[in-house]
């Protein structure tokens, strides 16, 4: 309901309007396209009276003197020649400027994603956004490439073409103006109807990319789990209201295009022969009159039926539009800094103080969290899921806005840093580390043009990753298919660790990075963990609770509350929750019941 407020009326103006402001920066070559189109138009409309000049004038007569009829043939055929190649100019130049409006308009609304808070991509399905940016941009395209050129022309042949009626026969042409009213009618009745089914069939191609995309990425849970035959039938269900929206479309279309347009034109023709069959009773008929405007006639509803033709490709254009905008217009951004600092990180000391937060604005999924990690410190992050853990990071990474309490770095607020700053002296590596498309190397490099080849094989071989990298059939130069699918985890894993200690970070974030790593790989991750946070802050959630045993301060979250705190040694000898959590861990459940006992 409120995509079609969206698209009602007056926002469907201003859709349109805002679409044409995009032809600004080429005004130069759209007046000089004009220019072309109005030229091409006249050769247009001369035709005609030159081919009525000649029939009335020579042929009814049977005077055929050779100079002035190769002057006239001459000038036809100059002039039709003329009117074809200014036509193509002008096509050419129209077409030019919306292609460059539509490449525009992607960069805009790609950076725009960019630029898009976590929360957005946390409501919206990857498929419904992709869709918005490759079929709502190509549906834009086809009304500027198409529908606005057609309409163009459409618009200055009509103008043309009544003004040459006007010249051959001024109460003729008065009467055929008369059918503009009923086409504007035939207009509004089409433009009424088709939004909400364009708006439709628009939503339902959206839905099948994001059920296809989900389909894709979860591929392996799918079949694992034999849900082949679940998805085919949603896939389908999907598809069938797809199929629904673009039938009433087709039938609209049938129905008030040009079919519609055809019955007019016979009507109007039928106006046009019956006048002249009239007037013949009266006095003789100028037969090249009759051509002329019989002619006229038929070009006049040539581009009517190009623009009602090109109306479907308008409102799905239209419609593509409103949702291409919501997607500009969305104030879901990331977080924004305070600019006028301009703040480094140097000790890289975090404090987290009295911070709450929530993602729905209802419920808080932290609440009063309070520590600080001292310069070199390591401060380890431990409990159950939904704890908070990844909610603390978030946070920190500047990937949510918070309002409630403060995090400052070096005493400073996290606001008061450009994000570039804090990108830059930030290193995180994730439990399922993202590797891009290209070679082993534009990985850990992640084009940052001042590491060198000697920086990228340094950091692999900090972490441990350079003998299997040179292990690699083509070594740092392997190719990386998407999504690094065909490393395995701890290999991907250790690329990524390359990637951020190439950086030279101040400060750490690991979220669970041995999660997904073998007992033989943790080690020698151990062991370069232990030299990456040498200097360096970091802040480490962990599941296996072997890996942060030496951290400086470990706090236990449940329910977003900080519920325990300590270093490893003072939690054991709390007997709480993270005891509870060792004894699990290292398989001494019988030590628990022995506690619940007492």
């Amino acid at each position: 309901m409120n995509n079609q407020k969206l698209l009602s009326g007056v926002n469907q103006r201003k859709t349109l309007l805002r679409l044409m402001s995009y032809t600004k920066p080429h005004l130069k070559t759209i007046i000089l396209a004009f220019f072309f189109l109005f030229l091409a138009t006249i050769g247009q409309v001369l035709g005609p009276i030159l081919v009525k000049i000649f029939i009335d004038d020579y042929l009814a007569l049977r005077y055929f003197p050779y100079q002035p009829l190769l002057a006239l043939a001459l000038s036809y055929i100059g002039i039709q020649i003329l009117s074809t190649i200014l036509s193509y100019i002008q096509l050419v130049k129209f077409q030019e400027v919306a292609l460059r409006i539509i490449q525009q308009l992607r960069v805009d609304i790609f950076s725009k994603v960019q630029s898009l808070g976590m929360r957005y991509f946390d409501q919206q399905p990857v498929g419904g956004i992709v869709s918005r940016i490759t079929n709502d941009t190509e549906a834009i395209k086809e009304m500027f490439v198409d529908v606005l050129v057609s309409f163009i022309q459409g618009a200055f042949l009509l103008i043309g073409i009544f003004i040459a009626m006007f010249i051959l026969h001024a109460k003729l042409a008065f009467f055929c103006l008369l059918i503009l009213p009923i086409l504007f009618i035939i207009m509004r009745l089409y433009q009424k109807y088709s939004t909400v089914f364009y708006q439709s069939l628009r939503e339902r191609l959206s839905e099948l990319n994001a059920k296809l995309n989900e389909s894709i990425q979860g591929m392996s849970m799918i079949q694992i789990f034999r849900q082949e035959q679940r998805m085919r039938k949603e896939f389908s269900e999907i598809n069938d209201k797809h199929y629904q929206a673009g039938m009433k479309n087709i039938k609209i279309d049938g129905l008030l295009l040009r079919p519609a347009v055809d019955l007019v034109y016979f009507f109007a023709l039928i106006i046009v022969l019956s006048f002249f069959g009239i007037s013949s009773f009266q006095s003789p008929i100028e037969i090249g009159v009759l051509y002329a405007f019989v002619n006229y006639l038929d070009r006049f509803f040539e581009p009517i039926n190009n623009m009602m033709m090109r109306l479907s490709f308008y409102q799905q254009a239209i419609v593509a539009s409103s949702r291409v905008f919501a997607v500009l217009d969305e104030t879901e951004l990331t977080p924004q800094q305070h600019s006028e600092h301009r703040l480094e990180v140097k000790d890289g000391e975090i404090e987290f103080r009295n911070v709450s937060f929530s993602y729905d604005g209802k419920r808080d999924v932290l609440k009063n969290i309070s520590f600080i990690a001292k310069p070199g410190e390591t401060v380890a992050l431990v409990g159950h899921t939904g704890s908070g853990k990844s909610s603390i990071i978030n946070l920190f990474m500047r990937f949510y806005e918070f309002e409630r309490g403060s995090i400052l770095i070096d005493g400073r607020s996290i606001k008061d840093y450009p994000m570039q700053a804090l990108r830059e002296r930030i290193g995180l590596v994730l439990q399922d580390p993202f590797l891009f498309y290209g070679t082993v190397k534009d990985n850990i490099r992640l084009y940052h043009s001042n590491l060198s080849d000697a920086d990228i094989k340094d950091a692999a071989d900090f972490v441990q990753a350079h003998p299997f990298i040179m292990a690699l059939p083509d070594g740092y130069d392997h190719k990386v298919v998407e999504r690094g699918s065909t490393l395995s985890s701890g290999q991907r894993q250790l690329i990524a660790f390359a990637r951020t200690i190439a950086t030279n970070p101040k400060i750490l974030v690991l979220d669970e990075a041995t999660a997904n790593i073998d007992t033989e790989t943790e080690e020698a991750i151990q062991m370069a963990l232990e030299k990456m946070r040498k200097g360096r802050t970091t802040i480490a959630i962990a599941h296996r609770l072997s890996t942060i045993q030496d951290a400086n301060l470990i706090l236990v979250l449940h329910h977003g509350e900080v519920v325990e705190r300590g270093t490893h040694q003072e939690l054991l000898a709390m007997q709480g929750l993270y005891y509870k959590m060792y004894l699990l861990q290292n398989g001494l459940t019988d030590k628990i019941g022995g506690m619940v006992s007492r």
